[in-house]
């Protein structure tokens, strides 16, 4: 007997474990709250976060979103021990679906420098690297060193 595999939203109760998978495959950053991640993207028009479970128990999840012309893939965590499974992909197809659902026609992600081993998957699906400089300004005052 196969177990099952469901990708839905959120639920505002998924919260901590969310994070915690976020935490456990090192995508948290100080500057960046995950918990105010988490709120401020779930459940909106233009954003929400899709979690995979395996028999009821949350092993992924992945922040999606869009600005009306670009849809934006974040946070894709899958627990390391269910990785090399497919729920890494199966996870950004239900992203990108979300995307077109949304009427979005192109999905971006960024890839951070200290991130390089994950580029091989995000090749293997199809994605190519844009030749484009990311550049940003905190507005509040965070200093992120």
């Amino acid at each position: 007997m196969s177990e099952a595999i469901v990708i839905s939203p959120a639920h505002p109760h998924d919260r901590t474990d969310i994070v915690q998978l976020w935490m456990l495959c090192g995508l948290v950053r100080p500057y960046n709250p995950p918990e105010h991640d988490f709120d401020f993207a779930r459940g909106r028009d233009g954003s929400d976060i899709l979690v995979l479970r395996l028999s009821g128990e949350v092993i992924g999840a992945v922040m999606v979103g869009h600005d009306g012309h670009r849809g934006w893939i974040y946070y894709l965590a899958v627990d390391p021990g269910h990785q090399r499974q497919g729920h890494g992909e199966r996870l950004v197809r239900a992203a990108e679906q979300w995307l077109l659902d949304h009427h979005v026609r192109k999905c971006q992600l960024m890839v951070r420098e200290t991130n390089v081993g994950v580029v091989g998957f995000y090749d293997r699906l199809g994605y190519e690297r844009s030749p484009v400089t990311v550049m940003q300004r905190w507005l509040d005052g965070t200093e992120v060193s």
